[in-house]
């Protein structure tokens, strides 16, 4: 029997298994109740405006659309309320979403606990944070993003131009960066360059280093 005041979850995962695992979370829990889920930005954007669920699980870098320009395009929906579950925890993610009306950021190396308590907290209208992010640096930056105050923004890069950053350390060349997000290689190629030249980095090394110094991939 379903309950009819359970709190209403869209799942917006690119990757199978992972929506698996969430729904498997989920369906544990009569309170929840999933109702869709995407595998791709638009897919999810669509889905939102016809379902209209209480909660959106998100992950950042999904095709087609990335998470960050998905939540500025629903400020619009505001029967819904976006928890990130993302495995990115640098600074300039998480005060991007949280500008944007993010009201949850779940790490996803953090316990299954936490997804259920961060659903509860940001159903109930309130927010969540993984304890990872309330410890670190990121914390005095939270402070002053929620005191209304503007949170300078070190990092030199676009959206656009970290998202090529991530998909390039990762080894993906510029055609298969244009095809996964919808620009021509030549375009993916200039931004690029254009990360390159502003991060002062010189090789394919270089890049893969930074990334990984900066943990925007793993080792």
């Amino acid at each position: 029997m379903i309950n009819i005041m359970a709190t209403s979850i869209l799942i917006a995962e690119d990757h199978l298994m992972v929506r698996q695992a969430f729904k498997t979370l989920l369906q544990g829990d009569s309170s929840l109740l999933l109702v869709g889920e995407a595998g791709d930005g638009i897919q999810a954007m669509e889905l939102v405006a016809k379902l209209k669920p209480d909660i959106l699980l998100l992950d950042l870098r999904l095709p087609r659309m990335h998470g960050l320009d998905l939540v500025k395009q629903l400020k619009r929906e505001r029967q819904t309320r976006t928890i990130v579950v993302s495995m990115h925890a640098e600074q300039s993610y998480v005060i991007e979403a949280l500008r944007h009306g993010v009201a949850g950021y779940v790490l996803k190396d953090s316990p299954a606990s936490d997804l259920l308590e961060a659903i509860k907290r940001v159903s109930s209208g309130g927010q969540f944070l993984s304890a990872a992010l309330r410890q670190n640096v990121i914390h005095t930056s939270l402070r002053t993003l929620i005191g209304g105050e503007k949170v300078a923004d070190k990092d030199p890069l676009t959206r656009r131009e970290r998202t090529i950053l991530e998909m390039a350390a990762e080894g993906l060349t510029s055609a298969q960066i244009g095809k996964r997000l919808f620009i021509s290689p030549r375009t993916a190629e200039s931004h690029r360059s254009s990360l390159m030249r502003k991060l002062g980095l010189k090789t394919q090394t270089d890049l893969v280093r930074y990334a990984i110094r900066n943990q925007i991939i793993s080792a």
